[in-house]
């Protein structure tokens, strides 16, 4: 499969890489045209999560709400997600970082105006109380999840342009801070939490990786953290959450905000050290709800227990390692956006898998966070190829320039 991989990839390659890939001089030396390290565990993760997909949903059509849908309903779309995430994966690896410079200011304005137009009655779609939906013809497209990866951009471009003034508070801070105020309050309209935790921890950590002051960044940690707490303490649900997730137990919570908690807990106790067996689960049998998307790390403790648990966290950690390690080396080639952007994605993939872990495991309160790479969704996989794909290009780059090429 990864032999596949790289042969497509190399396909859309122009001659020169091709032949860096196939190998220079006589001793033999193979100089890969990208980080092969990084497209294994891609594949890995993209692999295991549409098995577990439809380990987790294959029962859901036993229940009246999804009973018109086949049992392979849900493998059979996020195949489909997974092809057109490759087919966007392979055009966005065309790209020169350079353009993505240039386009970063207005593939965030247009994020925004998705996010507005989400938020309209009759066009966004809602579901379970929160509209955060497009409905594209047979799909739904997650305006939410272009946010992540446009205010990526947005926040290193920003960076590189202001590197002549980022001491200066009001001038180097205060505007991306407005930016990303602006995507906060448009998510949490929809309501949509966690995927603002995500963008403003993408931002802060670039800005932190871009020079800013570490008075200011900390400063601006400091603000977050208390808006996060005013958020939950002025939001009765928001709060109900919270002691849920303190005592999930608790006879006034186990059937209302504490359910999915206490179900991924008694999924991965159940799993112990290897696990009942691959479709062995009992709680994807309508208990745990949401088990083929937030809650998908449940199943797999269970299935494959604390053996599959350590090996999805190994994975992500490696995976974040040669991502961040990638941003590392533009930056020391002098290629500051291009080392940035690979560094946020590495924040992206990281935090967001950190938190969703977090939450399967009960170290964290509830979010509807998916697991990156893994979990059922096409607009979260499609997004995640995408960024995986621009940093593999970033990585191309730096190979290229090394060798004595141009980027």
């Amino acid at each position: 499969m990864i032999a596949a991989l790289s042969n497509a990839i190399a396909g859309w390659m122009p001659g020169q890489a091709r032949q860096d890939k196939a190998g220079v001089g006589g001793g033999g030396l193979k100089l890969h045209a990208f980080d092969p390290a990084l497209v294994w565990v891609t594949v890995a993760l993209l692999a295991w999560g549409l098995v577990m997909v439809y380990s987790a949903s294959i029962a859901m059509p036993d229940n009246p709400r999804f009973g018109r849908y086949a049992h392979t309903f849900f493998l059979a779309r996020h195949a489909l997600f997974l092809v057109l995430a490759f087919v966007a994966g392979l055009l966005a690896f065309q790209v020169p970082i350079e353009k993505w410079e240039r386009w970063a200011p207005w593939l965030f304005v247009v994020s925004l105006l998705l996010l507005v137009i989400v938020l309209i009655p009759h066009i966004g779609k809602g579901v379970n109380g929160a509209r955060r939906w497009l409905v594209l013809g047979p799909m739904s497209f997650q305006p939410s999840e272009l946010a992540k990866f446009a205010v990526l951009l947005y926040a290193a471009n920003y960076m590189v342009r202001k590197m002549d003034v980022k001491e200066r508070f009001f001038r180097a801070v205060l505007p991306m801070a407005v930016a990303v105020a602006v995507v906060g309050l448009l998510l949490l309209a929809e309501p949509d939490m966690g995927a603002f935790m995500v963008i403003a921890v993408i931002a802060m950590g670039i800005l932190f990786l871009g020079g800013v002051n570490a008075r200011m960044f900390f400063l601006i940690a400091a603000v977050m953290v208390v808006a996060f707490m005013l958020m939950i303490a002025f939001s009765d649900w928001r709060r109900e959450r919270i002691f849920a997730y303190l005592d999930p137990w608790n006879e006034k919570y186990a059937l209302g905000k504490g359910y999915q908690l206490s179900h991924s807990l008694i999924a991965i106790g159940r799993g112990e050290v290897f696990g009942v067996g691959l479709g062995g689960s009992v709680e994807k049998l309508h208990w745990l709800p949401e088990a083929h998307t937030d809650f998908l790390l449940a199943v797999i403790g269970e299935e494959f227990g604390l053996a599959g648990v350590l090996t999805v966290i190994g994975l992500f950690l490696w995976m974040t390692h040669r991502i961040i390690h990638i941003g590392r080396q533009a930056i020391a080639l002098d290629r500051v956006f291009a080392g940035l952007v690979a560094q946020g994605v590495g924040i992206w993939m990281g935090f967001q898998a950190f938190i969703n872990m977090g939450v399967n495991l009960g170290a964290l309160p509830t979010k509807g966070l998916t697991l990156p790479l893994m979990s059922y969704g096409g607009s979260a996989v499609l997004m995640n190829v995408v960024a995986i794909a621009v940093v593999l290009r970033i990585d191309y780059e730096n190979r290229t320039l090394m060798r004595g090429g141009r980027a």
